[in-house]
């Protein structure tokens, strides 16, 4: 499948970083964008999580992050460290229901002051996020033009990742040729 347009709107894509993205909030990072469109960009990082404990921060969505290993808050992105959003998966054949708005297939923003149990749909599990990257009105264009990222189809199993560490190789390595073979590029040329 061809990478999309970076001319159409991205939301519910990836933004995978290319290896010589150095930026330190971004560098092997695997975005989804959560909207795109005239006033700009807004993502989380999928790939970094941090050494802390959902309860320690909103309680209430302890159990329902413990479902989705490794349970803790992950760094969204340098923009409001302060502010969570959550991602998360509607039971089985609720995908559909009008009260969901998905992002990606089945996973979607969720209200996080809204306690689990009593979201208008069934949930099955949620991944925390701890700020987000955003991007000015025509910014994440021109990284795209400069080559800062690639931009890349989403599945719901790259949010909810069983090894965040590695997503950013195995989303490069999923999609065969010249992205396949970056996959395996050294963090650091010097290592080769």
């Amino acid at each position: 499948m061809p990478p999309p347009d970076p001319d159409d709107a991205l939301g519910g894509r990836l933004l995978v970083a290319a290896p010589a993205l150095s930026d330190p909030n971004f560098e092997r990072t695997v975005v989804l964008l959560l909207e795109h469109g005239d006033p700009g960009a807004v993502g989380v990082v999928l790939n970094r999580p941090m050494h802390v404990e959902v309860g320690e921060i909103l309680g209430p969505w302890e159990e329902m992050a413990r479902r989705y290993p490794p349970g803790v808050v992950f760094s969204g992105g340098p923009v409001s460290p302060d502010a969570i959003i959550g991602l998360s998966r509607p039971a089985e054949g609720l995908s559909g229901d009008p009260r969901w708005r998905a992002v990606v297939e089945d996973a979607g923003v969720v209200d996080l002051a809204v306690a689990p149990e009593e979201q208008p749909v069934a949930l099955v599990g949620a991944r925390l996020f701890s700020g987000y990257a955003g991007w000015a009105e025509g910014q994440l264009e021109q990284e795209i033009d400069e080559g800062s990222w690639f931009v890349l189809e989403a599945l719901a199993a790259d949010v909810f990742a069983d090894e965040p560490g590695q997503l950013w190789h195995d989303v490069l390595q999923r999609q065969g040729g010249r992205l396949a073979m970056l996959a395996s590029y050294p963090p650091s040329p010097s290592v080769n």
